[in-house]
């Protein structure tokens, strides 16, 4: 029986507890504490678990996409259907629900959101014995993704060319704002891997190949989302998820422990001390074991050593691939004794698993696979997400004020974020800015009028925007022609945009790659396409202005096209990326995004990063040397470093003195390195230690005070197998800024 026709009555009862109904009066006793407001989460989990049966244990272990109850139960989408609701929420008595990448209510409007969210929970605590709430989980990876009109916010990437923890902030706040709104309390937010290897379908998914900028934008995105305390974040995937063998998503990674440790960990580590509710694992494998059969990663390092208390959650039926894919174990319940043993607290579960997943854990506590006592452990850490949530007292949302929240809200923090991440490479003869008094401004290239292109990947469905749907936005060639009008011609022909370019007083195309997600993005030659390097150099060749805007979610080798002359990178920038772009290309905004990553010469120089170790090979490209170096960027002004002061010794402070020597406005990012001249461990060159974002009046000149621990310098000592510990090595340092240094010694 479908529940479509029932949203009315099921709305109208949820109206009435917003208003404020508690959760005693569905007929729980007076007498339990754990209903009780005013008891202590500790006390209200306590007596919770002692009514639970091992069956309800579980079943908070257990979280099944909603695509298991709606239509036919398996992969339809659609309206909820009764039986299956009954089915997972009270015959397997699941304790949490998500929506992954495109599983969405029929009308996927806010509101319908909001109504299907309320409609699983109001059958859940109505159904259950002792009237529990569900959490429900949802991928709003860049703003509220998965809702047609919400706004879409740069992706990761493009926030790491920011540099600016407050935007990352912001962005956390408004997508939880939007989140809550629609009924989900549980973000699947944000990645901290750290980016690699360009061929990885998940590039674009990552802030930055440096840990500890990716660290500290993930850790002010974790404080934005959970600041009301109605939305958890998610730091994921844990750990080493992002250099994989050959680039491909979800295979083996072989990461020696030194590297593994040192590079990979920190940012994970931020994101945990800035404390993330929640922690999903790594689908792939390290080192030959599995992420989600790796007892040290999750219980050693994650519990013991970085005292993690939250929830640990699977990522995509990857406990069943312990048994499937990785062929550990003969059986489901192999799979799932060996990652709840490891310290997995919940299975992410798509149709076909679900079942599995409950009996096999049943069968595992009977068999004494899995001890009680570990089943009540995972169930107290989910029981205490939920309390600390809300969901007890507070269980649904107001489906009427849904849309007024999300549709359409905080486009002038997109346009913000888009704005700081447009990241100027190449601007030969000053052609930018270009006036707002030109005559015609071709605009052109297979991205130029492209919402689903400037959203990428993750956006109403796993893929993007699927062909035929339209998700409101501002394009670039729309944003263009708000700045000028009609002077800007869109021209999607190839051979019309150079043939009308050269009556033209420049052109602007718009070139990139096509949205795509995890192993289906995968891109084993990660280049520009050779009909738009075509399109660019015959552009080139009228000898007119030639404006090249990449969007793209990853660096790509530009092939012909390197020689552009004004380069512009746009990454995914989102619904609002082209006003972003329009402000840019006519000076309305000075461009200060600098690359978060190392841009590749070519397809070959995989994995690239600024951080690689010196050799002694001598031929070309065997040492760092990429197109556009990490933390490039230019800027419609001048900037100088005039003077550098260190001191402090457990806390380093570091005085900059910083101008801004041209005549326009701007936000000057001033990255803070550390160079060890001699070390007995082979150590990068540059260590990027601290940062910070600094605006400047033309001709201003500012001191900005800056401050780091010291144990950012560790490493982890002894021989090849990594076996020492991790420590600041003596001896002198160098803290460099802008071409300016200060010693620093460590005793």
């Amino acid at each position: 029986m479908r529940l479509r026709t029932r949203a009315t009555r099921i709305g109208l009862a949820v109206t009435l507890t917003v208003s404020g109904l508690a959760l005693s009066a569905t007929g729980a006793s007076a007498q339990s504490r754990y209903l009780d407001p005013n008891a202590s989460t500790p006390a209200r989990v306590s007596d919770l678990l002692k009514r639970m049966t091992l069956e309800e244990k579980v079943g908070q272990m257990t979280q099944p996409a909603v695509v298991n109850m709606q239509g036919d139960c398996q992969w339809s989408g659609g309206a909820l259907t009764e039986s299956c609701m009954k089915h997972v929420l009270v015959d397997l008595k699941a304790g949490s629900v998500l929506s992954g990448g495109g599983e969405t209510p029929p009308a996927n409007t806010p509101k319908d959101w909001a109504d299907m969210v309320n409609a699983v929970q109001k059958y859940a605590i109505d159904h259950s014995r002792l009237h529990i709430p569900i959490v429900y989980g949802v991928d709003a990876v860049h703003g509220h993704n998965n809702v047609l009109g919400a706004t879409k916010f740069p992706q990761q990437i493009g926030v790491g060319a920011t540099w600016d923890p407050q935007v990352s902030e912001a962005m956390g706040e408004s997508t939880a704002k939007a989140v809550k709104a629609t009924g989900p309390q549980w973000d699947f937010a944000p990645v901290e891997d750290i980016s690699r290897d360009t061929r990885w379908g998940r590039y674009y998914e990552t802030y930055s190949e440096d840990p500890y900028l990716a660290g500290s934008l993930g850790a002010s995105n974790i404080q934005g989302l959970q600041k009301s305390g109605q939305v958890s974040a998610t730091v994921k995937h844990f750990g080493g998820y992002s250099q994989p063998f050959a680039g491909h998503d979800r295979t083996e990674a072989h990461l020696d422990p030194r590297y593994f440790q040192d590079t990979f960990l920190p940012a994970y580590k931020a994101a945990v001390d800035a404390g993330s509710d929640t922690l999903m694992v790594n689908s792939g494998s390290v080192n030959g074991i599995p992420a989600h059969a790796s007892h040290y990663l999750l219980t050693d390092l994650l519990r013991g050593q970085w005292g993690f208390k939250g929830v640990v959650v699977s990522d995509w039926d990857d406990v069943k691939s312990l048994q499937t894919a990785y062929h550990l174990t003969d059986s489901y319940a192999g799979a799932a004794a060996i990652a709840v043993n490891a310290g997995v607290d919940m299975a992410m579960l798509p149709p076909g698993s679900v079942d599995g997943y409950v009996q096999g854990l049943l069968d595992d506590v009977k068999s004494h696979k899995v001890s009680q006592r570990r089943i009540d452990e995972a169930t107290s850490r989910i029981l205490t997400l939920k309390f600390k949530l809300g969901l007890f007292d507070h269980p649904y949302v107001d489906a009427s004020k849904a849309d007024a929240t999300v549709l359409g809200a905080d486009k002038d923090l997109a346009v913000k974020a888009a704005t700081e991440s447009q990241t100027l490479l190449k601007n030969d003869g000053n052609v930018l800015p270009l006036s707002t008094g030109l005559g015609k401004v071709v605009v052109t290239g297979p991205s130029a009028d492209s919402i689903p292109n400037q959203d990428g990947g993750w956006t109403i469905q796993w893929q993007g925007i699927p062909a035929g749907v339209n998700d409101p936005g501002v394009t670039i060639y729309q944003g263009i022609k708000n700045v000028i009008g009609d002077h800007a011609k869109l021209v999607t022909n190839p051979s019309d945009a150079v043939d009308q370019t050269k009556g033209a007083d420049a052109a602007i195309v718009v070139v990139g790659e096509k949205p795509g997600a995890e192993g289906l993005n995968d891109n084993e030659q990660p280049e520009l396409a050779a009909d738009q390097q075509d399109l660019v150099a015959n552009l080139q060749a009228t000898g007119k202005p030639v404006i090249v805007v990449v969007v793209a979610g990853r660096p790509l080798a530009l092939g012909k096209a390197a020689d552009a002359k004004q380069l512009l990178m746009s990454w995914l920038p989102g619904s609002e990326g082209g006003t972003a772009v329009a402000n840019i290309l006519f000076g309305k905004a000075n461009p200060s995004g600098r690359l978060p990553v190392s841009w590749p010469k070519n397809t070959g120089d995989e994995p690239m990063f600024y951080q690689q170790l010196p050799g002694t090979n001598g031929g070309a490209s065997s040492n760092y040397d990429p197109l556009f170096g990490f933390g490039a960027g230019l800027s419609y002004t001048t900037y100088a470093v005039q003077d550098l002061a260190v001191s402090g010794s457990h806390t380093v402070k570091v005085s900059v003195k910083v101008a801004n020597t041209g005549s326009k406005d701007g936000d000057m990012v001033v990255p803070v390195f550390a160079q060890q001249p001699v070390s007995q461990i082979l150590v990068p060159p540059n260590r990027l230690v601290a940062y910070t974002r600094v605006p400047l009046k033309a001709g201003q000149s500012t001191t900005v005070s800056l401050s780091f621990p010291l144990s950012r310098l560790a490493v982890t000592q002894g021989d090849i197998n990594g076996s020492g510990t991790q420590a600041v090595i003596p001896g002198l340092y160098k803290i460099v800024a802008g071409g300016k240094s200060a010693d620093l010694t460590v005793h």
